[in-house]
């Protein structure tokens, strides 16, 4: 007698029937949700470009400064050209990432970070510094946020404010880590082996995640973001979604991307600034090690701070007065600075941690602003342009206010980062109704 196998209709998007169909189904109704081990290895690939792209600058300033004999202003010239180098490279990473995938440009951008924090330790002259400059902001541009935002949002929706914000935790405890690790590491072995090592260290991990977590894709799983398995997906999925802004996104012309530009690169001015010469305004009072565990302690606020946003807030909160409390955070901390009168060590550590409570969410919170306000297709664009424009002004930053501590007095940076930040705040707060009303909804 003939058996008849009978055949079930396959709906799309499920997968097909038979042995093959049926391991397809475990992998994506059974398997865990991959996304979150997205979220750790963007948590990773922050650590390490933070520490080394955006906290270690201000050590390696101190250090060039001291064994050179090197001006503040031409070295702080070299940590501007470090963070300029971004307003070229990041606008374009979005192509770039299609092109040649995450994984490979994730772990290329660590070879060349290591390479030029090894050559800040090995510059003899000044062209050698402003090269090993180019060299570490390259790596840092292709380490930084847009990358970070890249990595986690095609694994979420309803829950992207949250995994950007687990994410972007990284670069805080980078901060953590690496303030206090380059001085130690530094005073301990030597600059070049400091550089060397956490540059094998680096290069060997961003390797290994881009072998084996950054090349998966939720395609490639069958899962879907939020790790939505229903036909209709993730009822939640409507806090972050389409939000019915014109097809034809154009930036410049739109007042929701311009206020979002312009508080962004304003708080980042002022936090650069403030970030690149902390080591040094403190190290008179603090000492070296000192001045590099307060660092650290700014980092730990900077934790501190994201943990208090992500665990309050939600894809319905508004994102933007999150972004100017922040900011108003670190303008007192500026303001206690300022009392402290470069002597009063425990007013100083007070400053580094109000301070500290709005580094994190001055660089995390406005990519998720941009995702809630702006449809999936455009945020990838707005988060890109966003980052790169500040960056391109930030960049200016470490030479401005060597500037103002050289022609003025170190206790000018403080008042100077204060004013730019409330100005951001009311850049964030000029957002149109229209802005508001999706980020809040």
């Amino acid at each position: 007698m003939a058996h008849y196998e009978t055949i079930t209709p396959t709906q799309p998007g499920k997968p097909a029937p038979g042995p093959a169909g049926h391991r397809a189904a475990i992998r994506a109704g059974d398997a865990p949700f991959y996304g979150w081990r997205v979220v750790a290895a963007a948590f990773v690939v922050a650590v390490f470009g933070w520490g080394t792209g955006f906290y270690g600058p201000p050590a390696y300033l101190e250090m060039v400064h001291q064994s050179r004999g090197w001006s503040i202003a031409l070295v702080s010239g070299a940590v501007t050209l470090h963070f300029l180098v971004g307003l070229a490279l990041i606008p374009t990473l979005p192509a770039l990432h299609r092109r040649f995938g995450l994984p490979i440009m994730t772990f290329a951008a660590g070879v060349v970070m290591a390479l030029g924090v090894v050559g800040w330790a090995c510059a003899a002259v000044p062209w050698q510094l402003y090269a090993a400059a180019v060299l570490t902001g390259i790596g840092w541009s292709a380490l930084g946020a847009a990358t970070v935002n890249a990595i986690v949002a095609p694994w979420f929706n309803a829950r992207r404010p949250l995994a950007l914000g687990v994410a972007f935790n990284g670069g805080s405890v980078g901060g953590v880590i690496f303030s206090p690790l380059w001085i130690a590491l530094i005073h301990s072995v030597g600059f070049l082996t400091a550089a060397v090592v956490v540059g094998v260290v680096m290069v060997g991990t961003l390797g290994a995640l881009a072998v084996l977590v950054l090349g998966r894709s939720p395609e490639s799983l069958g899962q879907s973001p939020d790790g939505a398995t229903s036909a209709g997906g993730n009822p939640a999925s409507a806090a972050i979604a389409e939000t019915g802004i014109p097809a034809r996104f154009v930036p410049f012309r739109d007042r929701a991307f311009l206020t979002l530009c312009i508080g962004m690169t304003l708080a980042l001015f002022a936090q650069t600034g403030l970030v690149a010469h902390l080591i040094s305004v403190l190290t008179p009072a603090l000492g070296a090690q000192g001045a590099g565990l307060a660092a650290g302690a700014c980092g730990v606020a900077a934790v501190a701070g994201r943990l208090v946003v992500g665990w309050r807030a939600s894809g319905r909160s508004n994102w933007r007065a999150i972004a100017s409390l922040s900011l108003l955070s670190q303008a007192l901390g500026c303001g206690i600075f300022i009392l402290a009168g470069g002597a009063d060590v425990a007013l100083l550590i007070l400053g580094v941690v109000l301070f500290g409570f709005g580094v994190g969410n001055a660089i995390s919170v406005p990519p998720v602003i941009a995702n809630i306000e702006f449809s999936s297709r455009d945020a990838a664009r707005a988060v890109a342009l966003i980052v790169a424009i500040s960056q391109g002004a930030y960049a200016m930053a470490p030479a401005v206010f060597g500037l103002l501590r050289q022609t003025w007095s170190d206790h000018s940076i403080f008042l100077i980062s204060a004013a730019i930040q409330l100005l951001a705040v009311v850049a964030y707060l000029s957002a149109p109704d229209s802005a508001n009303s999706r980020s809040t909804k």
